[in-house]
């Protein structure tokens, strides 16, 4: 799986909307690849995995509560090729959280350094260098039928060309918002990642 992969294939989606020829395969190609983004938009984090450990910089900020640096990171399901350091050295002692990430079938989102470890990180900008094969190992299903639905709602627009759907004489009239489907927001809600403030 590449990083921000798409989360359903043509053919899944083609199957839910019950499409059985090959004369839209474009259009609905392109619907899979926008929803998977929506996505991504809609919960400030991508359910693809990197191909290899790959080294990204982060700042170190202190956690007064815990006395402990605290590193924010983007989402990690692996410690395949994990390693941390700084200017100064390695960062050998450090926890994983949240703790109980990897039981839920969740990521883990920061690093907490333990004082004893060999290297401490500062607060200066960019400071920390994590190498790591980042993202998620499996896409979480209820991310699947979100970029179903909404991939669905996109592949459907081109019959709403004034961007309602449906027949207000039956009563089924829907306004295509400038977001996500209200469906694919309460489906996504637990998914979201908010970021620490720096």
């Amino acid at each position: 799986m590449a990083w921000a992969p798409d989360y359903v294939t043509s053919t899944e989606l083609k199957a839910f909307l019950r499409i059985g020829d090959a004369v839209d395969d474009a259009q609905v190609a392109l619907a899979v690849t926008a929803a998977s983004r929506a996505v991504d938009r809609a919960t400030n984090r991508q359910f693809g995995l990197v191909a290899a450990p790959e080294a990204r910089t982060y700042t170190a900020r202190w956690d007064k509560d815990r006395c402990r640096y605290v590193v924010d990171i983007d989402d990690l399901m692996t410690v395949t090729g994990l390693t941390v350091t700084t200017e100064a050295g390695t960062i050998d002692v450090f926890a994983k959280q949240p703790g109980n990430a990897a039981a839920e079938g969740r990521p883990w989102t920061r690093l907490v350094v333990d004082p004893t470890s060999a290297t401490l990180p500062t607060l200066k900008e960019d400071a920390v260098t994590v190498t790591a094969r980042y993202g998620w190992t499996t896409v979480p299903v209820a991310v699947q039928q979100a970029t179903l639905l909404q991939a669905s709602r996109f592949f459907k627009r081109r019959d709403a060309p004034f961007g309602v759907a449906g027949s207000p004489e039956l009563g089924s009239e829907l306004r295509l918002l400038a977001k996500v489907d209200p469906d694919v927001a309460v489906v996504l809600g637990p998914y979201t990642r908010w970021w620490a403030a720096a």
